[in-house]
């Protein structure tokens, strides 16, 4: 039982554990969300001589370039180029058309007015989510390597599941909380930054991974602390019920000696009666 114990114990530190780093690392990273966002061409010049907009001048010179548009009302589409962004809790950031890189700015700041309330409270949801993991993941480790007693153990074992389950359910409201403010922004947010196509990120991917290994470490930590409950239970019933039998065999064996002893000294009494009547009688 204390093998099997141990196994289930470690089983829930190793879930209990991905669950934070996963929570964490998509806590920090900005890829929650991710797509493409429709701008206009720049204009060409000396530095740029691709995929921008000629608003006239030297046409001979680009009518061998491909990448080059020139200005007209009829362009439509080719006037626009789609650049890539990806965006978080904190950042949003945004491909840089005119120079290498990428330029970031915050994504609270971006949020409608409305929903920067949800938005907030979705961010400290986030965090309690954490600092719940952490004391859950604590008082695992507590129950697995510094634990003196069963009982002791079961104490930390039932406090390590309420926190683990509590962690769990805050982090689902994060989650949803966050998505329901991020298509919300989709619509109302700035014009320059409204996404044309997007779709969810590895980071909103490992988010609820670490839901789903949250929750699974605290349906095997009130497994073990089920199993065990119930181990100790039968093991006391047996006890129990050896006892009882013990004890009624010690009654009977008692009973049977008095009723031995009991005629023993009816018939010492009895063969004392007739020596006595013996004894007293006249010749």
């Amino acid at each position: 039982m204390k093998t099997n114990r141990r196994c289930r114990a470690l089983l829930a530190v190793s879930l209990n554990l991905m669950a934070l780093l996963f929570s964490t690392t998509a806590f920090i990273t900005t890829h929650w969300c991710e797509g493409t966002q429709r701008v206009p061409k720049p204009s060409c010049g000396k530095e740029r001589k691709t995929n921008c907009l000629n608003y006239g001048g030297n046409e001979t010179a680009n009518e061998t370039n491909q990448n080059v548009v020139h200005y007209s009302w009829e362009t439509g589409d080719d006037r626009f180029l789609f650049r890539y962004f990806h965006t978080g809790i904190w950042y949003s950031c945004e491909e840089n058309i005119n120079t290498a890189g990428e330029k970031c700015r915050s994504f609270i700041d971006l949020a409608p007015a409305s929903e920067k309330g949800v938005l907030w409270l979705s961010v400290v949801s986030e965090v309690l989510y954490i600092l719940l993991l952490v004391v859950g993941f604590s008082l695992m480790c507590l129950e697995l390597f510094h634990s003196s007693s069963v009982i002791d153990g079961l104490k930390l074992n039932a406090f390590a599941a309420v926190f683990t389950v509590l962690s769990g359910l805050l982090g689902m409201v994060a989650h949803m909380m966050y998505t329901q403010v991020f298509q919300v922004t989709v619509s109302l947010g700035p014009e320059d930054w409204r996404p044309h196509s997007w779709d969810y990120g590895w980071s909103f991917c490992l988010a609820w991974g670490s839901f789903t290994c949250c929750m699974a470490a605290s349906v095997t930590t009130l497994n073990s602390y089920t199993k065990t409950v119930i181990e100790f239970r039968h093991k006391r019933k047996i006890f129990e019920q050896g006892f009882r039998e013990e004890q009624n065999f010690l009654d009977q064996e008692a009973i049977k000696y008095f009723r031995e002893r009991t005629e023993e000294e009816r018939a010492e009494a009895g063969d004392l009666r007739l020596q006595c009547l013996h004894s007293c009688s006249p010749n």
